[in-house]
C-alpha cells in the first residue's frame, strides 16, 4: 500500500508547521519520495538531527508503507 504525498506534506506539517514541503514522487509508484523541508525549528541542528525530526513526525510510516525518501533540510537561513 502506497502512501499520498498529502499524507507525508501533511504530517510533517503537523509536526512543524511553519515548515515549507515540497513532495516529489520518485518513481511513480506512491512508495520513493524526495522531500525538501525548510523550518526554523531546524536551526541549530544538525542534519541527522534535522531528518530525525522529519522521520520522527512521519509517525513509524517509514519502512512501511513509505517505502523511501530521499530528504534535503534546512532552516530558512541556510
Amino acid at each position: 500500500m502506497a502512501m499520498d504525498a498529502r499524507d507525508i506534506e501533511r504530517l510533517i506539517k503537523e509536526a512543524l508547521p511553519d515548515a515549507r514541503v515540497e513532495i516529489r514522487d520518485l518513481a511513480g509508484d506512491g512508495d520513493h519520495y524526495a522531500a525538501t523541508v525548510i523550518s526554523t525549528a531546524f536551526k541549530g541542528k544538525t542534519r541527522v538531527q534535522q531528518h530525525q525530526m522529519v522521520y520522527a513526525a512521519l509517525k513509524g510510516n517509514m519502512g512501511g508503507v513509505l517505502h523511501a525518501l530521499a530528504l534535503t533540510t534546512g532552516s530558512p537561513d541556510n
